[in-house]
């Protein structure tokens, strides 16, 4: 099990009481290993995993986007991943 690469995340958690709304802002990191992915919540072994993309939104971060055998999992970032996506595909493609 060795890490290749690392990239932060964040989470958004939303609340809502009778009298007012708020967020939390989690920070968290998604690694990227010879034989898995690892997220806060999840784990995804590296044969289930077929890609990753990024779409920037309005220049403050965007969304990276996991491409599995299971769905497309979707994580907000705050900076480009783009070197964590190169890395992805420089070691398994």
């Amino acid at each position: 099990m060795n890490l290749i690469a690392q990239h932060p995340y964040i989470k958004v958690e939303r609340t809502v009481t009778s009298t007012e709304q708020f967020e939390i802002v989690h920070d968290r990191i998604i690694y990227l290993y010879n034989d898995k992915v690892v997220t806060q919540n999840r784990v995804f072994p590296i044969k289930i995993v077929m890609d990753f993309s990024y779409r920037e939104i309005a220049k403050q971060g965007g969304i990276l986007y996991l491409h599995t055998l299971q769905g497309v999992y979707t994580y907000i970032v705050k900076s480009s991943p783009e070197a964590f996506i190169n890395a992805y595909r420089e070691y398994f493609k």
